[in-house]
């Protein structure tokens, strides 16, 4: 054609002695700002930046790998602003998965140790973004300890916010505190109140255990305590009940209304998760394990965990009425950023990287903005590797593929994970009726709450016309907004000629860009 053969024949401009094409001035322009965040080299003065382009500044460097080079670049050309993270949890993230050559998912090692890191059984290395909640829990034990006097603690918060796992790290701050200070560690007794049968059973399971306790400190002989265990279980009867309450309660009140006869008796720390387990219909059990920290003689501190954030309120009015409410910590959801720093700190025990950063902020914002539940985010990691894994599997050409989990895998994992009946009914629409849905946001985004056929009609086409995909009339488009109105995404009013149909969204925008944002030609519309 005549405008190729004229620009090919039209001399470039030279720079340095080079031949610059526009493509090559378009990277130098951006070489400041893209190779002083990701380098880890010294800084350079404006001339010799601007004398290099950044795929030369890359190579100059003998530490850089080919797949550190491909990521760099990759970050060039998606646009990401390094400048406009700052210090942000996401800026820390993109420095350490710039410092790390790229995994290799087809190595079966590799891919089992990042599942392990990101299985929810994995306790982590350090517990990060509670370390509030979990000084208050702490102070509270050790206030409870030096006074010798008993006391409550109800820790709540929705599922996934850390809240047993922090239990774990409590445990060890006062081992710690008691190390330093020579103070006493109280004996711990963690229970998972989904064990029992019946719920009464919690009582049976603190009186054995003080028992124990009393064996080990007075009873030297292995072979005496080992008798001593075998006869309390054998006399431990724990549905045995006289006047309506188990004979162990009983038991734990007579030892908790008389003074101790020994005066070195240490504090006993009861930790009682899922404790909404324990709820019954006239709330005797809850309320009697309570009432065990105001007894006069009473040396339990109580921990109590559940989801539920009026647990107190509403199932314990009477401990309200005599003074004994427990002190409440709550466990908020966690955010965006928390959940991000959570996951960084995760992978950083790796030698090497695994996800693009955009996947993972991905995940972090879907999970933040529904739940905030740790436990959904890591599953939903794991499933944007499998996502990887079956891409690998299936393609015949593996070159052109990243090694990484991008974002399209991490949407389908987040698709897969959150099944919504209208991101799936989205899904499964003809290409058509999803461009007719794409046109549709595109044209509301501009503050209209309803549109025209007609006017809808000309988005449709300017959409179908910039992808090369052949439109169809303005009769198919009627009959496809009469179908998308059947299943409730569309909603049609009525007038003589179709094109003057009004044409107003029923569902979410939110839900049409989640559904649609795994496939890339959407993807590109929508932005």
């Amino acid at each position: 054609m005549p405008s190729i053969a004229a620009a090919r024949s039209s001399p470039m401009p030279m720079v340095n002695g080079d031949v610059s094409s526009p493509h090559k001035r378009r990277l130098r322009s951006n070489s400041a700002s893209f190779d002083d965040p990701v380098c880890n080299t010294p800084a350079k003065s404006c001339s010799s930046l601007k004398s290099k382009s950044p795929r030369r500044s890359v190579n100059d460097s003998p530490n850089r790998s080919r797949s550190n080079v491909s990521f760099r670049l990759f970050v060039v050309e998606t646009g990401v602003s390094l400048l406009k993270l700052k210090n942000s949890p996401r800026k820390k993230l993109l420095d350490s998965i710039l410092d790390k050559p790229i995994w290799n998912p087809t190595d079966s090692e590799q891919l089992s140790v990042v599942k392990e890191a990101l299985h929810v059984s994995t306790a982590p290395t350090m517990i990060v973004c509670r370390e509030d909640e979990q000084k208050r829990i702490v102070e509270f034990c050790k206030q409870c300890v030096e006074q010798e006097k008993a006391g409550s603690l109800y820790i709540c918060g929705c599922p996934g916010t850390g809240k047993s796992l922090s239990m774990e790290n409590v445990k060890g701050c006062l081992a710690g505190w008691a190390k330093e200070t020579g103070g006493q560690l109280p004996d711990i007794l963690a229970i998972n109140c989904t064990s029992f049968s019946n719920t009464s059973e919690i009582f049976n399971k603190v009186k054995i255990y003080m028992i124990l306790i009393r064996i080990d400190s007075y009873v030297s002989n292995i072979m005496l305590k080992v008798s001593f265990i075998l006869q309390i279980l054998e006399k431990s009867k724990p549905n045995k009940k006289v006047n309506g309450r188990s004979t162990a309660l009983k038991q734990l009140q007579q030892m908790y209304s008389q003074k101790q006869q020994s005066a070195d008796t240490k504090m006993m720390l009861v930790i009682a998760d899922e404790l909404d387990y324990l709820i019954t219909k006239d709330r005797v059990v809850l309320h009697d394990l309570f009432m065990l920290t105001t007894l006069p003689f009473s040396k339990v501190i109580l921990i109590g965990i559940a989801n539920a954030i009026d647990l107190a309120d509403r199932f314990l009015p009477k401990l309200q009425s005599l003074n004994c409410k427990p002190a409440v910590v709550s466990f908020r959801a966690y955010s965006m950023d928390q959940i991000i720093m959570i996951l960084k700190q995760r992978l950083m025990a790796l030698p090497y990287t695994v996800f693009q950063p955009q996947a993972l902020e991905l995940c972090a914002r879907k999970v933040a903005a529904t739940s905030g539940d740790m436990r959904k985010a890591l599953g939903i990691c794991r499933g944007a590797i499998e996502m990887l894994e079956t891409e690998l599997r299936e393609s015949t050409c593996t070159s052109t593929l990243t090694s990484m989990v991008r974002v399209d895998h991490m949407a389908i994992a987040l698709s897969r994970a959150y099944k919504s009946p209208i991101v799936d009914t989205i899904q499964s629409l003809p290409q058509h009726q999803q461009i007719v849905l794409c046109s549709v946001v595109k044209l509301f985004r501009k503050g209209k709450k309803d549109t025209t056929i007609g006017e809808l009609n000309k988005f449709y086409i300017d959409i179908c016309k910039s992808t090369l995909i052949p439109p169809v009339g303005i009769m198919e488009l009627s009959c496809m907004c009469r179908v998308l109105g059947d299943q409730g995404i569309l909603k049609l009013g009525q007038s003589r000629d179709d094109k003057l149909r009004r044409v107003t969204l029923q569902v979410d925008e939110a839900d049409i860009s989640f559904a649609l944002q795994g496939i890339r030609f959407f993807r590109n519309c929508l932005q």
